[in-house]
């Protein structure tokens, strides 16, 4: 009973000395405070690394997030967000591409068993390309209630309409060899390389602008057929080949512009190439050269015998300059 305020701690704390203290930061009044609840259902785990991007515009941080969150087989194409969301076509269709650009989208086309080609987006919830300080630093893949992330994970290879995340001790593991995983912030896609064209034997630059300029009035006959500079640069030496063949440019264009298939075309200038290669029509005979007539030079007078003869100029003939070695 002699002892009062048994309670007390034995000695007074020391300050904690730092950035340590807890409330450090705090301001009363301001900044943000959060007021969180677990969730058991309906939820996906985001990472930081695409929530706080320093880089990413704020729509295309929303949007990568609505793209992680929804199930396999939805529709993220720029028609259907743009249906979805009041943003218009050309912010998202941007927002995309930013997205792409910093791994967390991958556009690949891929050959359907009916035979059409369609387009499909991969969704990467964890770029290879990103900052592994980023990745691997404290506290950055816990959320806001200081739980650990659920353990579900799912291939590499996964579409672009899945937004689950993969295990934490997966996320510095490059991908791997049969699953390429998403593509390096701005790798290029690489195009598959034009049909070869059949080369002329004149390289008269006359021809050549006649070719360059007859496969540039192609859109006018078809509006599919608009080409690049590229295209057209790889195409003129096929033109110039059937024009030194004697071909008319009408017929050329007539060859390349008669019986194209219905809808888009996915590679113009490959049709155009093929066409160039399977058509070429064959060189012309071969025409001997005629000799050129004798030349028929006017009547002259000669002057030692006044005989007449042809000659360019006036003068002595033939027997005059023989017999005469003066004239000669």
């Amino acid at each position: 009973m002699d002892t009062q305020n048994s309670n007390a701690p034995s000695r007074a704390r020391s300050r904690i000395a730092g950035n340590t203290h807890p409330n450090r930061g705090y301001r009363p009044g301001g900044g943000l405070v959060h007021d969180n609840s677990r969730h058991t259902a309906r939820f996906t785990v985001i990472g930081n690394h695409l929530a706080q991007h320093e880089d990413l515009s704020l729509l295309a941080i929303g949007l990568g997030c609505h793209i992680q969150s929804l199930p396999k087989g939805a529709r993220v194409d720029i028609k259907s967000l743009a249906a979805r969301f009041p943003e218009g076509a050309v912010r998202i269709a941007a927002a995309l591409r930013e997205l792409e650009k910093h791994g967390y989208l991958r556009r690949q086309r891929e050959r359907v068993p009916d035979g059409r080609i369609i387009t499909r987006t991969v969704s990467c919830n964890q770029p290879a390309t990103r900052h592994p300080h980023r990745a691997n630093g404290p506290g950055r893949e816990d959320d806001d209630q200081g739980h650990r992330p659920h353990s579900g994970h799912e291939d590499e290879d996964r579409t672009a309409t899945e937004g689950r995340t993969a295990r934490p001790d997966h996320q510095s593991a490059p991908p791997s060899k049969a699953s390429p995983g998403c593509a390096p912030s701005g790798a290029p896609t690489r195009r598959k390389a034009l049909p070869a064209v059949p080369a002329p034997s004149c390289t008269a630059p006359a021809l050549f602008e006649t070719a360059a300029r007859l496969l540039a009035d192609l859109r006018r006959s078809d509006v599919r057929l608009l080409l690049s500079t590229a295209d057209t640069a790889h195409l003129t030496p096929g033109v110039a080949a059937w024009l030194e063949r004697d071909v008319t440019p009408t017929a050329v264009r007539h060859a390349l512009t008669t019986g194209l298939p219905d809808g888009p075309l996915r590679r113009p200038a490959a049709l155009l190439a093929h066409r160039l290669t399977a058509l070429l029509p064959p060189p012309p005979p071969f025409r001997p050269a005629v000799a050129p007539a004798p030349v028929r030079h006017p009547l002259q007078t000669c002057d030692g015998c006044e005989r007449v003869f042809r000659a360019p100029d006036p003068g002595l003939c033939r027997g005059c300059r023989t017999a005469s070695p003066a004239g000669a």
